[in-house]
């Protein structure tokens, strides 16, 4: 009696179990049909639960447009009137240009001199520009003791007053705030050619007013200091 019980519990659980591996198998095959294997090649539009805009409309460049607003009827369009190139800089300056205004260089060395005309209004932009951009690690008086440089124990920030850099042309000193130097960096996006120019005049005031003797100011100006 016992024997033929166990025999049918045994044989009810032999159909589950097979149906269960067959509903198992036929998912598999499902699965497999729809997704494919991994890697294999098709040309059937993937699944996507989440497309992120990877299937949204647009135009292709080279290639036919019905968009109305294109009466040509192509994709590729003109470049709008007045457009720089953003490796340009601004084109009313030629900022581009490769020449002693915006390298610092001609002929291949660093210019001596710098070619804009220093004025009263230059060197005043030129103290506005410094004290922005070079006065918080160079200091006021370009003695490099800054208020950073003294907070943060930063030692090799130059002093300006260094024969070593008031005996270095214009040139070298605007290559250097072009494109930085040692763990200083480049200043080309921040700063434009003709305010580097403008702070490395404002640099030189400081240097003579520092270094500089009573016989290299003019008469009329030094009449005017001893008033």
């Amino acid at each position: 009696m016992f024997e033929k019980i166990a025999l049918f519990f045994l044989s009810l659980l032999g159909s589950r179990f097979k149906a269960t591996l067959g509903l198992f198998a036929l998912t598999v095959v499902a699965v497999i049909s729809v997704a494919g294997f991994r890697g294999t090649a098709t040309t059937r539009t993937p699944i996507e639960l989440f497309p992120d805009m990877d299937r949204q409309p647009k135009l292709r460049p080279q290639t036919a447009s019905a968009f109305a607003a294109f009466a040509d009827g192509r994709s590729s369009r003109t470049v709008p009137v007045g457009t720089v190139a953003q490796r340009n800089g601004f084109s009313e300056n030629a900022y581009w240009e490769d020449n002693a205004f915006n390298t610092g260089k001609e002929n291949g060395a660093f210019v001596e001199v710098n070619p804009v005309s220093v004025t009263a209004e230059f060197l005043a932009r030129g103290q506005q520009r410094y004290n922005i951009y070079c006065q918080p690690c160079h200091g006021a008086q370009a003695d490099g003791n800054g208020g950073i440089t003294k907070k943060l124990g930063m030692s090799t920030v130059a002093n300006l007053m260094d024969q070593r850099i008031i005996k270095m042309n214009d040139g070298e000193i605007f290559n250097t705030i072009t494109h930085g130097k040692a763990t200083m960096m480049g200043y080309a996006t921040q700063v434009l050619p003709e305010d580097r120019w403008a702070i490395i005049a404002y640099v030189r005031a400081l240097q003579l007013s520092r270094l500089g003797f009573e016989a290299d100011v003019p008469a009329p100006e030094l009449a005017k200091l001893k008033k």
